[in-house]
Formats: C-alpha cells, structure tokens, sequence
C-alpha cells in the first residue's frame, strides 16, 4: 500500500492552521506540520489535532521548514509527500486530485495550478506569478504555469534525488529547476484559488534578491565551470 503524508510549513497559524487540520482529519492521511519558530500556538493547536509536530526552535525559512519535513518523511518511508500552506489558501479536498494524478501518472512532481481560475486572486499576485512562471517555465523547458504554488505531490524517488541548497521562498522554485534540469517531469493539475485578504509574507525585494542568487549559483557557475573545462 502507497504510504502518503501532508507536510504542512508553518510559522505564526494559530488562527489558520486548526481549520485547516479538522478538515483534513477526514482523509485519513497522516499530517507532518513543521512549525517554523511561531511564538504563537501553531504547535500546540497541531498536536491537539493529532498532527506529528516537528518544531524549529527559530524561524528558518519555508523552505528549511519544508525540508525538514522531507527528512522525517523520507526516515518515515513515505511513498508520497504532498505539500500544503498552513494559512488556508489551500483547500484539503483538492489533494484526491493530485492522488488521482499520481495513480495513473509516472510524473515525478504535480503542482497545482490556480491560475486557470484567478479571479480571486489579488492583482499583484497575479502579476508576479506570471513573470515567475513564465521564467521558471523558461529555465526548466517545460510549461508550468503556476510556479508559486506550494500545494504539491512529491514522490519518494524524487525526494530522494533532489539536492536542496536554499532556506526560504525561493526553495520552491529550486526544486522545480533542479528537477528539470535532471529530467524529471513537472505536471500540473487545476486546484481551487483561495483568497480571504490575507497578506503574502514574501518581502519582493528581499525574495527576489534570493531567487536571482540561486539563479546565478545554479547556471552562472555550471556555465563558468563549461567555460573553464
């Protein structure tokens, strides 16, 4: 039987993240919530509602968040880990179609895709995610049209080739470029898009900034390397 897990990234959810837990107490799933150094209730309200707490005694960074939960999942022999928010943008019933997917797919990594509905999605994060998109699109020579989201089924063959370096948003876009360019397939699938005015937590200098690092560490150097060899 396929042992599947939700990883759930968290930091300062008190609010969000037992909604979020009652609703997917139903699916019979296990549920890994990484509590990213909240100095609120996060961890409590998760194991309250069963969920496996992993816990940074200091806020590192997403995606240090979401590897970590890679690790327990991996020690764990997980077969599947899909990946959610913990701020409610994510909707639980939406995980049997990336179950759905991955029984009849060989594809190594499904992302849910909102931009085929993105009425309720606010201007700015529109706009942002399709320049993202469009040029991770570019970078991994494949068509992946919502880039940003963070609600995806990762399988434990892919886990366990993909050599993570980074710690914070800009994790996600890694992944799907060191995938790419090991030629691993990125599928997507359409998921609902979940807004209630939420702020983003992304700082677009900051985060930008950490992206055209990664950009340059993962294809300025491979190109320096071609040159120099």
């Amino acid at each position: 039987m396929n042992k599947t897990c939700v990883i759930i990234p968290t930091y300062n959810e008190s609010k969000k993240i037992g909604g979020l837990l009652l609703q997917l107490s139903g699916k019979k799933i296990d549920i890994i919530v990484v509590d990213d150094g909240s100095n609120d209730l996060t961890a409590d309200i998760a194991r309250e509602h069963g969920a496996h707490v992993i816990r940074n005694l200091k806020n590192r960074g997403k995606g240090a968040a979401l590897l970590n939960g890679f690790t327990h999942a991996l020690k764990q022999g997980y077969d599947t880990v899909i990946t959610m928010d913990g701020d409610g943008q994510h909707d639980p019933d939406d995980i049997s179609i990336f179950l759905d997917k991955a029984s009849v797919s060989g594809d190594s990594i499904i992302i849910g895709n909102r931009m085929s509905e993105p009425k309720n999605m606010p201007l700015d994060r529109w706009l942002t995610n399709k320049v993202m998109s469009w040029f991770i699109s570019c970078l991994s020579r494949q068509v992946i049209p919502d880039s940003q989201c963070g609600f995806r089924l990762l399988k434990k063959d892919t886990l366990e080739k993909l050599y993570l370096r980074t710690s914070n948003y800009e994790t996600e876009s890694e992944m799907l470029i060191k995938a790419s360019r090991i030629g691993l397939k990125v599928v997507s699938v359409n998921i609902k898009t979940i807004y209630k005015g939420e702020r983003s937590r992304i700082n677009p200098f900051i985060d930008t900034i950490r992206f055209l690092k990664l950009i340059f560490r993962e294809y300025g150097l491979r190109d320096s390397k071609k040159k120099n060899g």
